[in-house]
């Protein structure tokens, strides 16, 4: 096994097993069925999409390693992913929180279906990744990037956060807590915060962008933004 495949699969358990103790050391238990539904649908959509970069685009793999604050280049995307860190974690804590203290009454079938669009904002994520070798975890451009303008890059200028946002979502109900919402609120404005910079930085930047937006002009959600 490579280095890089080594560093993906243990960043990978890290994170796995980071999420199920804040969701279960915040709940005060394991007896949390939604829970580990969710961290079922969640591991096994991030084990699928990390396994198939390496066997088919091992450098896009490379490119999503160096994540956060300390790998960002610009300012603006510091302080951006430092805020998103924390918006992030809410999304998980209030929910198992919720649990812990029986706030919500999200009906079973209601989070089980909240767990399938989890799947659903994975697989978004996962074309865009088909679809786009440079979707690098940082703002940046590399030396021979160019304007991808298909697959779902034909419909939004941000496939990825689409799924992304999609995903987080659902993730509170998939959890079963309706509280837990309040905690994604952040999350879309920290996410066009950073994707108007992207645009700003990449039309800079990237040969052929600006034209890219004139004609893709939606940015997450078709005839919405």
């Amino acid at each position: 096994m490579n280095e890089v495949n080594k560093r993906a699969w243990g960043g990978l358990v890290f994170f796995i097993i980071a999420l199920g103790l804040i969701l279960f050391i915040t709940a005060g238990t394991i007896d949390y069925w939604q829970g580990r539904l969710y961290l079922s649908v969640f591991s096994l959509s991030v084990i699928l999409i990390t396994y198939y970069l390496m066997e088919r685009d091992p450098q896009l793999l490379a490119r999503r390693l160096d994540v956060g604050t300390k790998a960002e280049k610009e300012k603006v995307q510091k302080i951006i992913q430092f805020i998103a860190q924390f918006a992030f974690i809410a999304v998980f804590f209030l929910p198992a929180l919720d649990h812990r203290f029986l706030w919500s009454n999200v009906p079973e079938y209601i989070s089980l279906i909240a767990n399938i669009f989890v799947a659903v904002g994975f697989y978004i994520v996962f074309l865009t990744f088909k679809e786009n070798t440079f979707t690098s975890a940082i703002i940046e451009v590399d030396a021979a990037q160019k304007v991808v303008s298909t697959g779902p890059y034909a419909v939004v200028r941000h496939p990825m956060y689409s799924g992304a946002l999609l995903m987080l979502f659902v993730t509170p109900i998939a959890l079963g807590s309706w509280w837990g919402l309040l905690a994604f609120v952040l999350m879309p404005f920290v996410i066009v915060w950073r994707l108007f910079n992207e645009e700003k930085y990449l039309t800079q930047h990237l040969k052929g962008y600006r034209e890219y937006c004139q004609k893709v002009t939606w940015r997450l959600v078709p005839f919405v933004f």
